[in-house]
């Protein structure tokens, strides 16, 4: 029954259906401590129970599909050392990093090459599909005929893998599970304990409240992994109008991030804020040639093809050149989808679509709409992305690729149109992600930001792992929050191995309680969490905007700390669910400040950082004077920030070599 058969048969609302007990903590001790249920989060759990330590997850949602990688996946990027690959770790991070212009993170590349293959390997030995076992794509280009296994992007150095992933959450969950890992689900983590509860120092556990009893959780750990994911609600909000239309979850608030911050650890390119895209249409549910969709045969409404094109803008006529490089047996095709936000070079990108169709279509010589001509490819074409690629991608198994069938689509015969926009890059983008329609004052986060590591990928906080696309700067996305997982798991385990346990500040653990349930306390309240929300978005959307000038941040830090004080303290929480909402706003006003010292921190603007980056007050686009990185931190009374080069990870203390410095740091078994 859902709310409305309820309300329709009984005249009443539902009760508030769990006890309510604001306030009675909860303790538990373990070795590691994992914030985040997602992929990464218990793929490090995973990890450290094989390396012997106890674990409790504490996760916002509900472990078996919760994440932004919790509903499924197509592509597997980063398995480099697979037997058909011609890509080594090298090269991957080599690459990435002179492709971001050095604004990514290349010992969490090297470390994902290296380890990315392994780690699916271990996926398939649990139950997850990462071959053509029926023999069903045989014969074709994508597949290589010993091993069974497919490819995407680039047929030539087979380096990045189409798998069957829709179960793959259910999967690693059910594993993490098995192995005795604790699991504290529906826990809205607050904040990080720290040794004594100052800042800048060891990390010992972290505080929660659960959002359906209100109470309140203290984790004591020996070693915490921060797997928490991004967010989207900071510089964007509108649930009623795009929860179904982002690959972002909007349970999501960059919690890790903020927690981290206010804790004292260092981030860096914060500062790459862009526009949002929140405002399209439900994912891969309208018509492209990208990403998924790459090979669709495509046409426009009269029935002529559109051709696809390298990234040269080079015509292509045969299937197999929109799988290779623009330049074949010379580079190759580093593949979408792994945090690389601004290419330094288009010859590594995914082909495309005759880059003048965007023209074409303005001045008529083509009609709108495109449609994806299905019907009009080969069988195992057409297979490969409708049966394959988007019946395990995430977000598409039940709204598109079942829903849509049960409705009567039938790609064999049918057309799927492409949302109606001649906009430039309708060539190379997903019409999904609604190129024209989202409001250009939007702001999102889901640049390279997040927390800088060690080799270890420990944070500047001693006892902080960070795992994940994010809060790990600047890493990737499904495969490699599985890999980078993984890794964080086994390096808790041997820190906790090494370290006691230190009771936590009770000083700390109070004042956090205090706050946290301020709202519930708040007997005069009249803003509701959604209202603060709106609030908070529309005072970063405007002073963390696209232009940008000293005087603009520090208004912005002055209006966000204004609305903390002044509406903030108007506050209401009616029941544990709002209550953990309100917590998250307030954890995004943290965020904001993060985010405007990050760019009031870089004396530029910058076509590298992330979306792009432009300070009116600083017009001169990356000098190399400010071709480094910005790790910025908050102390108990202000905010520091430091100079490191963007290859610190093969500069002292550590070596020049790659593979030495793995081989030093990764707690090989």
């Amino acid at each position: 029954m859902n709310w409305h058969e309820y309300v329709a048969e009984t005249g009443t609302l539902p009760l508030w259906p769990y006890e309510i007990n604001y306030g009675r903590e909860n303790i538990i001790e373990t070795d590691v401590l994992v914030v985040g249920g997602g992929v990464a989060g218990c793929r490090a759990a995973i990890s450290a129970l094989q390396h012997g330590a106890t674990v409790a997850v504490a996760d916002r949602g509900f472990t078996k599909h919760s994440g932004q990688g919790g509903v499924g996946v197509d592509h597997w990027h980063g398995a480099v050392r697979n037997p058909c690959s011609k890509i080594t770790p090298e090269m991957y991070s080599e690459k990435a990093m002179e492709l971001a212009g050095g604004y990514t993170n290349g010992l969490a590349r090297y470390i994902i090459g290296m380890e990315g293959w392994d780690t699916l390997l271990e996926l398939e030995s649990w139950g997850v599909q990462i071959r053509d076992e029926d023999d069903e794509f045989e014969g074709t280009i994508w597949r290589d005929e010993e091993t069974k296994l497919l490819f995407a992007y680039d047929v030539d150095n087979k380096h990045c893998l189409r798998i069957y992933g829709n179960n793959i959450k259910p999967v690693v969950d059910r594993e993490m599970r098995r192995l005795g890992a604790q699991v504290y689900e529906r826990i809205c983590i607050t904040s990080l304990l720290t040794e004594k509860g100052e800042k800048n120092a060891r990390v010992i556990g972290a505080t929660g409240i659960n959002d359906r009893t209100g109470e309140f959780y203290i984790f004591k750990a020996k070693a915490v992994v921060l797997a928490t994911g991004g967010g989207g609600r900071l510089g964007g909000f509108a649930p009623e109008i795009t929860a179904s239309n982002t690959m972002s979850d909007l349970n999501l608030t960059n919690m890790g991030h903020t927690i981290a911050w206010n804790a004292g650890a260092d981030l860096v390119c914060m500062d790459a804020v862009g526009g949002g895209g929140e405002f399209g249409y439900a994912p891969y549910s309208m018509g492209n040639s990208d990403n998924t969709y790459q090979g669709a045969r495509v046409v426009d409404a009269d029935g002529k093809v559109i051709p696809y094109a390298n990234t040269r803008g080079e015509l292509i006529v045969d299937e197999r050149q929109i799988f290779q490089s623009s330049r074949p047996g010379e580079n190759y095709v580093i593949g979408y989808g792994i945090g690389l936000a601004t290419p330094m070079s288009q010859d590594y990108n995914p082909n495309g679509l005759d880059p003048s169709l965007g023209k074409k279509l303005r001045t008529g010589e083509l009609k709108l709409p495109l449609y994806d001509d299905f019907a009009g490819m080969p069988e195992k074409s057409r297979k490969i992305i409708w049966n394959l690629m988007l019946a395990h991608e995430g977000k598409c198994r039940v709204p598109i690729f079942e829903n849509m069938q049960k409705w009567g689509f039938d790609p064999a015969q049918d057309m799927l149109q492409y949302a109606i926009t001649a906009n430039e890059r309708i060539n190379v983008a997903s019409s999904w992600v609604g190129l024209d329609n989202a409001p250009p004052n939007w702001r999102s986060i889901h640049g390279p930001g997040g927390l800088v590591t060690d080799w270890r990928l420990q944070a500047s906080l001693p006892g902080l792992f960070v795992a994940g696309g994010s809060p790990l700067f600047g890493s990737g996305c499904h495969g490699e929050a599985h890999t980078t997982g993984r890794y964080c798991g086994r390096q808790a385990a041997a820190f906790a191995k090494r370290h006691e346990q230190v009771e936590p500040s009770r000083k700390q653990i109070e004042s956090e309680k205090e706050e946290c349930y301020a709202p519930v306390m708040n007997k005069g309240g009249d803003i509701g969490w959604k209202e603060l929300n709106y609030a908070i978005a529309r005072v970063f959307q405007d002073y963390c905007g696209e232009f940008k000038t000293e005087d603009i941040l520090n208004l912005g830090i002055k209006r966000m700390r204004d609305l903390r004080q002044a509406e903030g303290k108007r506050t209401y929480a009616s029941n544990p669910h709002e209550l953990a909402r309100l917590v998250e706003c307030f954890r995004m006003m943290d965020l904001s400040e993060c985010c405007f010292h990050a760019a009031k921190a870089r004396k530029c603007s910058s076509r590298l950082i992330g979306f792009g980056f432009f300070r009116a007050d600083y017009p001169e686009v990356d000098p190399p004077e400010w071709h480094k990185l910005l790790p910025s931190r908050k102390t108990e009374n202000d905010v520091e920030v430091r100079a490191l080069p963007c290859d610190y990870h093969k500069q002292a203390p550590y070596s020049d070599s790659l593979r030495e410095n793995y081989t030093r740091y990764a707690e090989l078994d």
